[in-house]
């Protein structure tokens, strides 16, 4: 089993988890919490991953005759995409709805969202 997937996940997602941490923009914390997001992406598909696989669509395949890639993580990667789209797109019109009505994307100078 190759482990270098599993290392570039937890790198792209210890990237953004970094970047989330020192951000200072609101904009910059959601493309930070995007690309944590995507560590998921490499990690299912490393997770579903066979060397020497197929696609068990093809009728030509015998049931044991050879190794076939699991499609259920393949599907739930695709489902992953659809929403961390969804939630990025959210995301990202709450902050515009901040900058509209308080005229900045600092965490820090929000002081009416303290609680």
């Amino acid at each position: 089993m190759h482990v270098l997937p599993y290392l570039v996940a937890a790198y792209v997602f210890l990237t953004g988890c970094y970047g989330m941490a020192t951000s200072r923009n609101l904009v910059h914390a959601v493309g930070c919490l995007a690309v944590c997001q995507v560590s998921t992406y490499v990690l299912l598909l490393a997770v579903g991953y066979r060397t020497g696989a197929t696609a068990p669509v093809f009728s030509d395949v015998k049931p044991g005759s050879r190794p076939v890639v699991d499609p259920v993580v393949q599907a739930l990667t695709l489902t992953d995409i659809v929403v961390g789209a969804t939630v990025t797109a959210l995301l990202l019109a709450l902050v515009l709805q901040i900058a509209k009505r308080h005229g900045t994307v600092d965490p820090d100078e929000l002081r009416e969202l303290r609680g």
